[in-house]
C-alpha cells in the first residue's frame, strides 16, 4: 500500500516545484501571454516575491485590471495599473510583441491598451524588485518601463522627470482617471492641482514646490522618491527641496512604501509593516496639502460636488457632505454633487406669495461656499441678512460675517468647506418647510 502511494507522492512534488518556478518567474519573452480570469491571470511575480504583475478583478465586477500589486500582504494593494479606463472583460489576453511591447486585447480581439513611446525593437520584459516592469531590447537596454508612466503612486527609488505626472483614480474603486494630478512641470516647478472632467481643463494649484528657478534656488529636474522614503525634488544645483519632511524616513527594510495620489486629492505617504499579522494595515506617515477642503477653484466645483460641504478628517482626508434638505445626485458617489430636495425658484415663490410659510433656515457654523456670492450687503445686521435671504428668490444661502456682512448665494454653490478660521460666521441654508404647498 505504501509503495502504492510514491507514484502520487512524486508526481505531486512535481507539480509543487512547477508551482513555486511559476510563481517566482519575473520574465517574459516575446510571445509570451496571460490572460484575464484564467490560471494564467497571474503574469509575473519579483524575485523577492513582494510584488505581482497581472490581471485583477474589479470589485463587483465581472471585469480585470491589468496592474501591479503587493504580493505579500493579504490586502490587494495596487501600485500601478494600465488599463483604467477600458477594464478587461474575462478573457482578454496581454501579450508581450516586439513591435509594440505589452498589448492588451478583449476576447474579441479590440485593442485596449499598449505600452507607447517604444524606440527600438523589444526582446524580453523584466520585473524588478523594486516594482518596476521594464522593457528591454536584444543589449539589455531599457526601451519602456512602468516607474516612467506611473498611474496614482510612487515606489521607493522611482524617479519622475519634468513632463510626467500622476493621475488619482476617479474614485476609491473605480480606477479611471480621477479629476487630481501631480505634475512635475517643463519650469521645475511640482504642482498639484484638480482638472475639470472629461475635458481635462486645469484649475488653480493646491500644492507648488517653488523650484522654478531665481536668485535664490535652482529650478527643478526631477521628483526623487528614495528608498529611505524621502520624496524631495533634486534641483539643478543638485540641491534637495523636501516636498515630505524629515518626518517621512522610514526603513524600507522593516515596511514597505508606496506614496500615493488619493482620489480626493490628497498625497499620501503609506507604511506597512513587512511582517504583518493580518489585523496590520496601511498607516500613514505624512500627507500633503495640510487642509485640501481649502482649496479653491474658480471654474469648478471645489474638491467635493456642487452644492456639498467639506470637512477635514483626523486623517487629513476630506469628506464631503449634502446640507440639510439635500441628496445626492448619485447616490453611489459621496464626494459627488448634491440637489436640493424641494423645489425653489422665483416661479414657485410667486405661486405661494407666503415665503414666511414656505421656508425656514437651517444654521450652519463656519460653513462657507466662496465664490457663490451674487450680491453683498454691508452693514447689516443678522436679522436682516435672514429676511434678506428669505424675501429674494434668488437667494439659496445667506453668509453673516464679521459682526455686518451678509454675502447673498444662490445655485450652484461650490467651494463648499467647514472652516475653523471663518470664526463663528453662520450660514443661513433656505430649506423649505414640512409639509407645505406651493398652492
Amino acid at each position: 500500500m505504501a509503495f502504492s502511494l510514491l507514484p502520487f507522492l512524486l508526481y505531486s512534488l512535481i507539480l509543487q516545484s512547477i508551482s513555486v518556478a511559476a510563481q517566482t518567474k519575473s520574465t517574459i519573452a516575446i510571445g509570451d501571454s496571460f490572460t484575464a480570469g484564467t490560471n494564467t491571470s497571474l503574469g509575473l511575480f519579483s524575485p523577492s516575491g513582494d510584488f505581482a504583475f497581472g490581471f485583477l478583478p474589479l470589485k463587483d465586477t465581472n471585469l480585470f485590471l491589468l496592474s501591479i500589486w503587493y504580493a505579500k500582504i493579504s490586502e490587494k494593494t495596487i501600485v500601478w495599473y494600465a488599463n483604467g479606463d477600458s477594464p478587461a472583460p474575462k478573457g482578454s489576453k496581454v501579450q508581450l510583441t516586439a513591435k509594440d511591447g505589452l498589448v492588451l486585447t478583449s476576447p474579441n480581439g479590440v485593442r485596449l491598451w499598449s505600452t507607447e513611446g517604444l524606440n527600438g525593437a523589444v526582446s524580453r520584459g523584466v520585473f524588478n524588485d523594486t516594482g518596476n516592469f521594464v522593457l528591454e531590447d536584444g543589449h539589455f537596454n531599457g526601451l519602456w518601463e512602468t516607474f516612467e508612466f506611473p498611474s496614482d503612486t510612487l515606489l521607493p527609488s522611482q524617479v519622475v522627470e519634468k513632463g510626467r505626472k500622476l493621475s488619482s483614480r476617479l474614485k476609491e474603486t473605480d480606477f479611471s482617471k480621477g479629476r487630481f494630478e501631480l505634475l512635475l512641470q517643463s519650469d521645475g516647478n511640482l504642482v498639484m492641482h484638480s482638472v475639470n472632467l472629461p475635458s481635462g481643463y486645469v484649475n488653480e494649484n493646491y500644492y507648488e514646490s517653488q523650484t522654478v528657478g531665481s536668485s535664490k534656488s535652482s529650478a527643478g529636474t526631477q521628483l526623487v522618491f528614495d528608498t529611505s522614503g524621502h520624496l524631495y525634488v533634486l534641483g539643478e544645483n543638485n540641491e534637495k527641496y523636501s516636498v515630505s519632511g524629515e518626518e517621512s524616513k522610514v526603513s524600507t527594510a522593516d515596511f514597505y512604501l508606496r506614496a500615493t495620489l488619493n482620489f480626493d486629492g490628497v498625497l499620501t505617504l503609506y507604511k506597512h509593516p513587512k511582517s504583518s499579522t493580518k489585523s496590520e494595515g496601511w498607516t500613514i506617515v505624512w500627507s500633503k496639502p495640510d487642509n485640501i477642503c481649502l482649496y479653491t477653484v474658480s471654474s469648478g466645483s471645489g474638491v467635493c460636488g456642487y452644492n456639498s460641504f467639506c470637512t477635514l478628517g483626523d486623517d487629513k482626508r476630506p469628506t464631503c457632505q449634502c446640507p440639510k434638505s439635500y441628496s445626492l445626485v448619485d447616490p453611489n458617489d459621496p464626494y459627488g454633487s448634491c440637489k436640493p430636495d424641494f423645489i425653489q425658484g422665483c416661479v414657485e415663490d410667486e405661486v405661494s406669495k407666503k415665503r414666511n410659510n414656505l421656508y425656514d433656515f437651517d444654521i450652519l457654523i463656519d460653513t462657507d461656499w466662496p465664490l457663490s456670492d451674487y450680491v453683498l450687503q454691508r452693514p447689516f445686521t443678522e436679522e436682516q441678512c435672514r429676511k434678506s435671504c428669505l424675501e429674494d428668490c434668488f437667494c439659496s444661502v445667506a453668509i453673516f460675517r464679521l459682526g455686518d456682512s451678509c454675502w447673498k448665494k444662490k445655485l450652484p454653490l461650490s467651494n463648499g468647506r467647514v472652516d475653523a478660521t471663518l470664526n463663528g460666521s453662520k450660514a443661513f441654508l433656505k430649506v423649505q418647510k414640512a409639509n407645505v404647498s406651493l398652492g
